[in-house]
């Protein structure tokens, strides 16, 4: 229902457009630049067990590009979400040689992510459209970059 004067045009209706909807991307990085990005399955959620899995497809990626660079332990810094601190987790990460880094707790959501990565790539990403996922901005950055 609408309010209006007997003489008054019609208010003009806009079509919808139908959303491709969102979805989770994890990005894990370095200071050389993207070591694995990995896309969350469609009704799928992180888990402890799929946060696992991305640990051990990490520790792959890292012999794979980084040809025995890598004699000390890995020192892994990520957010403090439930699936990350799950007891499962912690003790992948133990077991693939991780150790990782705590936020101090007056910040627990403090990343250099939220500061470094995500303002250029929601710049660059504003309006644009990808035909698929494995479309990415990051892709193209420089190891300055990161």
């Amino acid at each position: 229902m609408e309010w209006r004067h007997s003489g008054s045009p019609r208010s003009q209706k806009f079509r919808i457009q139908k959303f491709a909807g969102k979805f989770l991307v994890s990005v894990i990085w370095d200071q050389d630049g993207i070591l694995l990005i990995d896309y969350l399955p469609k009704g799928q959620t992180i888990n402890a067990e799929y946060s696992s899995s991305l640990l051990v497809q990490l520790k792959d990626t890292l012999k794979e590009k980084h040809h025995g660079k890598v004699t000390k332990e890995v020192l892994f810094l990520h957010d403090n979400a439930p699936a990350y601190r799950a007891l499962a987790t912690r003790k992948k990460l133990a077991y693939l040689g991780f150790h990782c880094l705590g936020h101090p707790s007056y910040s627990p959501d403090l990343a250099p992510s939220d500061y470094h990565l995500f303002p250029g790539l929601k710049k660059q990403l504003k309006g644009r459209n990808f035909s698929s996922d494995a479309e990415t901005w990051l892709d193209g950055q420089t190891s300055e970059f990161f």
